[in-house]
């Protein structure tokens, strides 16, 4: 059965950032609704059009197509005495976007002087990444499936980007 509109996709991948580093890969295999429910990056969703169980695809993403630019305002310095811990580098923070409301996540990139540098973009932001997948099953969504955009089901946990 080919993937196509409506298909739940289960897949393995690997993502390489531009010097072929592994960045992150699949222990369990995702699943995702196909057809435009963004359950997944829309350039590999397209490369997956019509693919077959077992076959592979290799997608280029730029910065827009995976995790966005970096963007220069959700990066802050604050002073350590905020901060409820002792901070160290590479701790994250869930802090609401004064703007949208939204919680984001910050990343302590420094700490020096007394004064911590947070960083809210995605730790993938601004870089192009090479998307691997390989398809390892596909079958027909459910009209609940499909009704609610999303997967349903033991294999179907909510994978957001």
């Amino acid at each position: 059965m080919a993937i196509a509109k409506n298909s739940v996709v289960s897949l393995h991948y690997e993502m390489f950032d531009a010097d072929n580093q592994l960045l992150d890969k699949t222990e369990e295999p995702i699943s995702y609704l196909h057809g435009g429910y963004d359950g997944i990056f829309p350039l590999v969703e397209e490369a997956l059009h019509g693919k077959n169980v077992g076959d592979t695809v290799e997608v280029a993403l730029s910065p827009d197509d995976a995790f966005g630019e970096q963007d220069s305002e959700l990066v802050r310095i604050e002073d350590a005495s905020v901060f409820p811990v002792e901070v160290e580098v590479g701790m994250m923070f869930e802090a609401d976007d004064p703007e949208t409301g939204d919680v984001l996540i910050y990343r302590v990139t420094d700490v020096a002087d007394g004064k911590v540098v947070v960083d809210g973009n995605h730790p993938l932001a601004g870089m192009k990444i090479l998307f691997k997948a390989t398809v390892d099953g596909v079958r027909e969504a459910s009209a609940e499936e499909i009704a609610h955009g999303h997967v349903h089901g033991p294999d179907g946990h909510h994978h957001h980007h």
